[in-house]
């Protein structure tokens, strides 16, 4: 499986049964899990003693976002070696 199949590969496929066809549902995307997982990191480093202390007027947010991406895709390609 390449990067960009592996990209979209789902977390947690499960399979079920609609009527009479079997079904599956795939759920979350690998890739997004890995960042849901690094964003817990990035965004609880930015609380001390639980007061946010990041810097709102500085689109923090947008780069805890782009960050958690940024480490799940390095998660992806880890697994391709």
């Amino acid at each position: 499986m390449n990067y960009a199949q592996m990209k979209n590969a789902p977390a947690f496929p499960v399979s079920f049964k609609w009527g009479r066809e079997l079904s599956q549902y795939n759920g979350m995307t690998l890739r997004d899990y890995f960042a849901a997982k690094a964003m817990q990191v990035i965004l609880q480093s930015q609380y001390e003693d639980g007061i946010y202390v990041g810097d709102l007027d500085n689109d923090c947010e947008q780069v805890c976002a782009s960050s958690a991406y940024i480490m799940a895709d390095a998660m992806m390609k880890a697994r391709e070696a």
